[in-house]
């Protein structure tokens, strides 16, 4: 497998600083981008022919720019651009203040399609490239308290499948990671939004007491593996759309395909019934 440039957002912790720490054990380049720089520089320093360092709030506009810039100064062509960055408030959906989902949507969502639309051209001048899209096993199964990041997710999965038809006849690759919950320090860093309303004590109070109390048995995904499988996945020949990470998530998608394929066949009659009769 030949080396590669990778630009990994959200890269300061998590997912992304996982992946980044073993593309770079593998040789490849990296582009460390989140908005905390800080954390990145001791890797980096650890390669310093191979990784680069760069601020980046997918958010701003200048700083997309920038990025790429800065990218493609130092290492020439992207070859896998890695949207890892994503913020999360939880709280019901009465409870949320509008400025915490707008800003959901501007991270998850509008920042991640504003550096793919970024990428894109270099990428189909050369006939090559991968976007990589972080997705969650939330963007495929939306549940209670979690809403507007999973309506973020499923935006960003329903992106990402119209991207890959219109990119694959192209030479290029789109591919959508969706992962449970792993042990990345995530939990410490999800913020409620909004005032508590007691008649969402069941749903939102209760997750807010299970926050209170959180623990490792709660994020049973190993993030070296993960990133050892994105990367193993990413660099075969493998044709997926779709790469499934952790054992809730592979549960949780299961009973949302058996869920709907229940209401599917429920409407088999209704769906035909409500065409034009000849």
């Amino acid at each position: 497998m030949s080396n590669s440039t990778w630009l990994i957002t959200g890269a300061s912790s998590g997912l992304g600083y996982a992946l980044a720490e073993h593309v770079l054990k593998q040789g490849d380049r990296v582009v460390l981008a989140a908005r905390s720089v800080a954390p990145m520089q001791a890797l980096a320093a650890s390669f310093p022919e191979t990784a680069l360092v760069v601020r980046l709030d997918v958010a701003v506009p200048q700083q997309r720019v920038e990025a790429l810039r800065q990218a493609e100064e130092r290492f020439g062509a992207i070859d896998y651009l890695v949207n890892n960055a994503g913020i999360d408030f939880v709280g019901a959906i009465e409870e949320h203040d509008e400025a915490d989902y707008r800003q959901i949507f501007e991270v998850n969502f509008f920042g991640a399609v504003a550096l793919l639309r970024l990428a894109l051209p270099a990428m189909r001048a050369r006939g090559r490239g991968t976007i990589v899209n972080m997705s969650s096993m939330d963007g495929v199964a939306s549940f209670a308290v979690n809403g507007f990041y999973s309506a973020s997710k499923f935006a960003l999965e329903g992106v990402t499948e119209a991207l890959w038809q219109e990119i694959e006849p192209l030479g290029l690759r789109a591919v959508l990671i969706e992962p449970g919950s792993f042990r990345t320090g995530i939990g410490d860093r999800t913020k409620f939004s909004g005032q508590q309303i007691d008649d969402y004590a069941a749903t939102s109070g209760a997750f807010r007491e299970a926050m209170a109390n959180i623990g490792d048995h709660m994020f049973p995904g190993d993030p070296a593996r993960a990133a050892s499988a994105i990367y193993t996945t990413l660099k075969s020949d493998s044709k997926a759309h779709r790469i499934i990470l952790g054992a809730d998530a592979y549960r949780n998608i299961g009973a949302k395909i058996d869920d709907l394929r229940t209401d599917y066949e429920a409407s088999r009659e209704m769906a035909h019934s409500t065409d034009f009769q000849a």
